[in-house]
């Protein structure tokens, strides 16, 4: 079973194992925090100005999957349109962004970190942006399209579909950021794994609790009720956490050390 307290004595001690880190007081840390902030809002104001410029092209690829099946949108409010472009323009910039945006949230962490941890930011960055990437693909190349056959011509085939722009575009922002953000599970155990809370040992032992979490989770979000649909977003969150055992095994603290003693013996 997981020890809760275990874990968060681990937490304690990875902090106070840091605390002899060149360190900032508490409005230094607001007003770095503050910076960070501001850069990030003009890296997304940029990349949303740039986005919005082709927002005919991004409406096209968020329109293509139902333009497959001969069927179109409709509108209910003259605002609709807009609101579309708007938020096709705001995703599309932030993910133009989004490497900047890391490097600020990379250079707000650093100070807490280790010399020889701060040479993951290129990794971190990386990954980080990669993994958001394939999440979203995989929904939008073979997720979402299925999610529809199944739920208009499966569930709804009785019925005379009229899909509104709103709700597609709800329907259609939930799986592909819901997957893009899920695919961030190996980059959260690095962190976990890095300031040592969690180790490989920890995560193994228990893996039978996190295949219930994520099982849990990708019934949430799926959109559909079938289990197959459950399973094709578990089943790579799943690879995912193994993945992350391995990333943890590769930073964790207690590695690092015993790699140092053998080279210093």
């Amino acid at each position: 079973m997981v020890d809760a307290g275990d874990a968060i004595g681990k937490a304690r001690a990875a902090v106070s194992e840091r605390a002899d880190l060149p360190g900032m007081s508490l409005m230094e840390h607001l007003e770095e925090l503050r910076k960070r902030i501001v850069h990030s809002a003009i890296y997304l104001a940029a990349g949303f100005f740039i986005a919005f410029y082709f927002h005919d092209r991004l409406y096209g690829l968020v329109q293509a999957p139902i333009n497959k099946l001969n069927l179109k949108l409709n509108m209910t409010h003259p605002m609709d349109g807009m609101n579309l472009s708007m938020q096709v323009a705001l995703i599309g910039g932030a993910i133009l962004a989004a490497p900047f945006i890391l490097y600020q949230v990379w250079l707000f962490i650093s100070p807490g970190l280790y010399q020889k941890e701060r040479r993951f930011v290129i990794p971190f960055m990386t990954a980080t942006l990669g993994l958001f990437l394939t999440g979203a693909s995989f929904g939008y190349f073979f997720v979402f399209p299925s999610a529809l056959k199944i739920l208009i011509f499966g569930f709804g085939k009785p019925f005379n579909p009229m899909i509104t722009i709103e709700d597609y575009t709800g329907f259609f922002m939930s799986i592909i950021l819901g997957l893009g953000i899920s695919f961030e599970l190996p980059i959260l155990i690095f962190f976990l794994a890095m300031f040592g809370i969690v180790s490989p040992k920890f995560l193994w032992k228990n893996i039978r609790y996190a295949i219930l979490i994520i099982f849990i989770v990708a019934a949430i979000i799926t959109p559909t009720p079938d289990p197959w649909t459950m399973c094709a977003y578990a089943v790579p969150m799943f690879s995912l956490y193994l993945l992350g055992i391995g990333v943890a095994w590769w930073v964790h603290p207690e590695r690092r050390r015993k790699k140092e003693a053998a080279r210093a013996a």
